[in-house]
């Protein structure tokens, strides 16, 4: 066994001991080979392996087998291949590298470069760092020993039990377990859920995330903002700032200011400033409320939004609002509660419920339930009326086609001459059902059905109680425009205005005039029907 001097400086490479010593020359370098249980010392560093070959004048050490670095007491480094320079303390290890801090965490590739000087471990062809919480993986990084700070480049993909992550760069703190994101950054749970961020943390050791301009993909949404919380551990996450929510097949967009995510009820919650945006062929239905909710189940037929307190709707052609709104995705069936009111075409529509059906993308049928009541006004400020227990208002072609009338049916209808718009009388009809005919909006004609009951009432005798219908109110006064419904921070400057100005019941001329050329008291029958026209004075 040989045992080398004391006598070497200490800034030199020295060797501790070796079973067998020989020595020669290489293009006129002089150096020592090594064989046999290798071990050489070199600022607080320990190096063993199997053989070496050592430059004294160069100060140049290559170790071959079973290569082992101990540094210090907390840093250890095995390879199949070493080359140390002893003057700058860098060395190249080759092939099987496993650089471990202790307590924190392993290091694994085939081409280290550990500069002991700077106390930095990088590697350029593949490498990945695990720990009790994490594995990391990428092409590029490098380990900072002092900050325990791993930074990944190109092709990153970390893993732990609850996510997957894929970037192209990242860091990773060993010590207190946070992640940084420098770039875009995909991460995946264990459910399928996408987030992905721009920039930010996530502290694995409890499991919350702080994260910059991202989103969060579920089945059926994205959820963006400009500032992502999550707390994996509650299942609960946060975003501000900019949030939209845009759905996959429904044509959906939700904006906000905040919203808040369940990810085991897979309910999502919007609110200030929150503003639904539905896409229909040739519009957009815009739905306001103080919040708006979105429940992502696991069955279609339970996926729905909801919009509670001052919910207000606009579209080009209608108009509405409520206390509260359902949208069951499965049937694109919206649904207002709590004291709804609806005006299109001219009509102002109420009832204790209004279901609003969308097929093609565009709005189908209105259903009316419980105390229906249908208003429009005339030229001269007449208010047009139908009332009945239940209503379907059918549209075709994005223009009103018919309304049924089913159940306690009763009408008030102005009879208008053509010429100057003089009344001619007023007629008031009840019935059990009543059919309600448009053409281009229009009323054409209408018919009665069982025990109808119809009364003419001419000028001279109209009252104002005769004028009214029970349960009479106008409301045209809350109807919201496009700017009462969306907020201004999302109002469009290139809107093209379609809807018309606030109108004055004055100069209002209603598609649903009321005029009949026939006129009748106290008629009775199945069923019987009247032509809604002009009526010239005699």
């Amino acid at each position: 066994m040989f045992i080398a001097g004391s006598a070497i400086a200490q800034q030199k490479v020295r060797l501790e001991r070796a079973d067998r010593l020989e020595g020669g020359r290489i293009d006129g370098k002089r150096f020592d080979s090594f064989i046999g249980n290798v071990i050489f010392l070199h600022q607080n560093a320990t190096i063993y392996c199997d053989s070496a070959i050592l430059y004294r004048k160069e100060n140049n050490l290559e170790a071959y087998g079973h290569v082992r670095i101990e540094d210090g007491d907390s840093i250890t480094v095995t390879s199949n291949t070493l080359i140390y320079n002893g003057n700058n303390r860098i060395a190249k290890l080759r092939r099987n590298v496993v650089f471990t801090k202790k307590t924190q965490m392993t290091l694994y590739t085939d081409f280290l470069d550990y500069d002991r000087v700077k106390e930095i471990a990088t590697y350029i062809n593949g490498g990945k760092i695990v720990d009790s919480t994490n594995v990391l993986k990428s092409e590029k990084g490098y380990y900072d020993v002092r900050r325990n700070m791993a930074s990944f480049k190109t092709n990153v993909v970390g893993e732990n039990p609850d996510y997957t992550m894929i970037s192209d760069t990242l860091q990773y703190n060993t010590k207190t377990k946070i992640i940084y994101f420098r770039d875009i950054t995909e991460l995946t749970d264990v459910d399928g859920n996408v987030f992905v961020y721009s920039s930010g943390l996530y502290n694995t050791l409890i499991d919350k995330s702080d994260f910059s301009k991202g989103y969060i993909e579920s089945e059926s949404y994205f959820l963006f903002g400009d500032r992502l919380v999550f707390d994996d551990i509650k299942g609960f996450y946060t975003a501000s700032e900019n949030v939209k929510m845009i759905a996959k097949e429904n044509d959906l967009i939700i904006l906000g200011d905040k919203a808040e995510y369940w990810k085991s009820e897979k309910i999502t919650i919007v609110y200030e400033n929150a503003l639904l945006k539905m896409l229909t062929n040739e519009d957009t239905i815009y739905v306001s409320a103080d919040t708006l909710v979105s429940i992502d189940a696991e069955e279609d037929i339970n996926k729905r939004l909801l919009a509670y307190h001052n919910v207000k709707i606009y579209k080009n052609d209608l108009q509405g609002i409520a206390d509260s709104l359902v949208y069951f995705q499965a049937d694109s069936v919206l649904s207002l509660y709590g004291d709804p009111v609806l005006w299109t075409m001219g009509n102002q529509m109420t009832s204790d419920h209004i279901d609003i059906e969308i097929a093609n993308q565009t709005i189908s049928i209105l259903h009316l339930k419980s105390n229906s009541f249908v208003i429009s006004i005339d030229s001269s400020a007449n208010f047009n009326q139908v009332k009945g227990r239940d209503m379907d208002a059918v549209f075709k072609d994005q223009q009103l086609s018919k309304v049924y009338v089913y159940g306690n049916g009763e009408s008030i209808f102005f009879m208008m001459a053509d010429d100057d718009s003089t009344l001619i009388g007023m007629n008031k009809i009840l019935c059990s059902d009543m059919t309600l005919n448009f053409i281009n909006s229009k009323l054409s004609d209408i018919t009665f059905y069982t025990n109808n009951e119809g009364k003419f009432i001419p000028p001279h005798e109209l009252k104002e109680p005769d004028k009214r219908l029970t349960g009479f109110t106008w409301r045209y006064n809350e109807k919201p425009g496009y700017e009462d419904v969306v907020p201004e921070r999302y109002l469009d400057p290139n809107r093209v205005k379609i809807e018309p100005e606030n109108i004055e019941t004055e100069n209002y001329t209603s598609p649903v005039p009321g005029a009949g050329k026939n006129k009748f008291s106290e008629n009775k029958g199945k069923k019987k029907s009247i032509k809604v026209a002009k009526t010239k004075k005699n």
